[in-house]
């Protein structure tokens, strides 16, 4: 059973750093991509940032230019680098898996809690 362990969330002052990492164990097959999602309180989750198989990223527009996905392949992990942090950051974030091993699969992490205060 394929599944995720976050790290590294926190709390930071307004316009500091933190950089999330997720990483995968078990039987994972071929990855198809990996993304971050967030959940504010009382909001919905929503997408922050993707990256695909081939390396293709997205990002959510209010997190552009401030926030980076990348991967390491051999570590099975995905890390997402949080710079000029703002309260409106505020949430649980989630990593999401997107994977292929006799079929599509997908898996989520347990989230972890990221506080930017003002």
């Amino acid at each position: 059973q394929v599944q995720l362990v976050e790290s590294g969330g926190g709390l930071v002052q307004a316009g500091g750093s933190l950089r999330l990492s997720c990483a995968a164990s078990g039987a994972i097959g071929s990855i198809n991509a990996w993304d971050w999602y967030r959940q504010a309180p009382g909001k919905q989750r929503e997408s922050v940032a993707s990256i695909t198989s081939g390396g293709t990223t997205n990002y959510a527009d209010s997190v552009k230019g401030r926030f980076t996905i990348s991967r390491d392949n051999a570590k099975n992990t995905v890390y997402l680098e949080m710079n000029s942090l703002k309260p409106e950051d505020t949430g649980v974030y989630y990593c999401h898996l997107e994977f292929t091993r006799w079929g599509r699969s997908q898996v989520w992490g347990q989230g972890t809690l990221v506080t930017v205060s003002s």
